[in-house]
C-alpha cells in the first residue's frame, strides 16, 4: 500500500450530513481564525468521494465548517482544506484506524470527567459514519442537541441529494450546450460553401440546358430578332415592345420587362444567371422558356 500523505481539497466541493448548527459559531469562528493565521488546519479530515468531483466527509465535521468559516472570511486563503481520501486499497485500514481513535477519546472523556472537549458516542455506529476523531472544540457536557441533529439531519442529507443532482444537471446541461455548438458549426460550414458555389450551380444549370436544346424552326412564328444579336445582347438592348413581341409567348410579362429595362440601365448583364439573381419575378423556369425559344427561331 502507498505511504498515507492528505491531499488538499476545495471547501466548495465538499458536503457534509451533519448540520452546522450542531456546532456553537463562536467555536467555528475561534478555529477558523486560527487556521488563517496557521496557514492551513493540523487535523486532516477524512473524506469520500460522492461524484466525478465532488466529495463527502466521513470523518471531520467540525474541522470542516471550521474551514468553510475560514473561506467565508478570507476566501484567498481559505480555498482548500487538508484530507485523507478513501481509496479501495486504504479504506478499510483509515476506517479501522478512526474506529480506534473514536473509542479511546471516549475512553479518555469517562475517566476525565472534568474535560471540556466531547463528541457524540458513535463506537456503535458503522466504521464508513464515524465522525471526529479528534477535535479542538470545547463544547458543554449535554445531550441538549441530539434532538435538534436528528430533527436536522434528514433535511441535511435532502438537501445533499438535491445539490447532487443539481451538479448532474449542470453536468448534462454543459455536454449538450457543447454538441449543440458542434452542431451550428457543422450546419454553418455546409451553408457557407453552399452559398459559395450557388452562382456556379446555377450558371452550370442554364449552361447544360442550353447546350442540350436543338433547334426546331417553326414557319408560323413570324417574330425573329436578328439572327447576328445573341441573347444576352437582346435582353441589353431590345426596348420594351420588342421584348414583349419575342418572349410574352414564354411567359414574360410588362412588368418584368421593365425591370429588365431598368436594372440594364445601372449596369448591363453580364449572364443569364445575372439576368435571374437582379430581375425580380424572373426564376429560372421562365429564363429556360425564353433561351428555348431565342434558340428556336433566331
Amino acid at each position: 500500500m502507498q505511504k498515507l500523505s492528505p491531499s488538499l481539497v476545495a471547501v466548495k466541493k465538499i458536503t457534509s450530513t451533519v448540520p452546522r448548527d450542531n456546532f456553537a459559531d463562536r467555536d467555528l469562528e475561534k478555529v477558523a481564525q486560527l487556521i488563517l493565521e496557521l496557514g492551513g488546519l493540523i487535523n486532516p479530515i477524512i473524506l469520500r468521494r460522492n461524484g466525478m468531483d465532488a466529495y463527502e466527509i466521513v470523518d471531520g465535521d467540525f474541522e470542516y465548517y471550521a474551514a468553510a468559516k475560514a473561506r467565508e472570511i478570507n476566501p484567498m486563503k481559505g480555498e482548500t482544506i487538508g484530507a485523507f481520501i478513501l481509496e479501495p486499497e486504504n479504506e478499510e485500514l483509515l476506517l479501522e484506524q478512526v474506529q480506534a481513535l473514536r473509542r479511546c477519546a471516549i475512553t479518555e472523556d469517562a475517566e476525565s470527567p472534568e474535560t471540556g472537549f466531547l463528541y457524540e458516542n458513535t463506537s456503535s455506529q458503522p466504521a464508513d459514519s464515524i465522525k471526529n476523531p479528534v477535535s479542538l472544540v470545547e463544547v458543554p457536557k449535554s445531550c441538549e442537541n441530539e434532538t435538534l441533529q436528528s430533527s436536522s439531519s434528514l433535511e441535511q442529507r435532502l438537501t445533499n441529494i438535491e445539490a447532487q443532482f443539481a451538479s448532474q444537471i449542470n453536468e448534462l446541461k454543459a455536454e449538450y450546450a457543447r454538441e449543440k455548438q458542434v452542431l451550428v458549426q457543422s450546419i454553418q460550414e455546409v451553408e457557407n460553401r453552399i452559398l459559395q458555389q450557388v452562382s456556379l450551380l446555377v450558371e452550370g444549370g442554364l449552361a447544360n440546358r442550353i447546350n442540350g436544346l436543338k433547334p426546331q424552326p417553326s414557319p408560323e412564328v413570324k417574330k425573329v430578332t436578328s439572327q447576328s444579336m445573341s441573347l444576352l445582347e437582346a435582353l441589353n438592348s431590345l426596348d420594351k415592345s420588342a421584348l414583349l413581341a419575342n418572349f410574352k409567348d414564354a411567359g414574360l410579362k410588362p412588368s418584368v420587362v421593365q425591370t429588365i429595362i431598368k436594372e440594364r440601365g445601372v449596369r448591363e448583364f453580364t449572364s443569364f444567371a445575372n439576368v435571374v439573381e437582379r430581375v425580380d419575378k424572373l426564376g429560372d423556369k421562365t429564363m429556360i422558356k425564353i433561351i428555348d425559344k431565342w434558340q428556336k427561331y433566331s
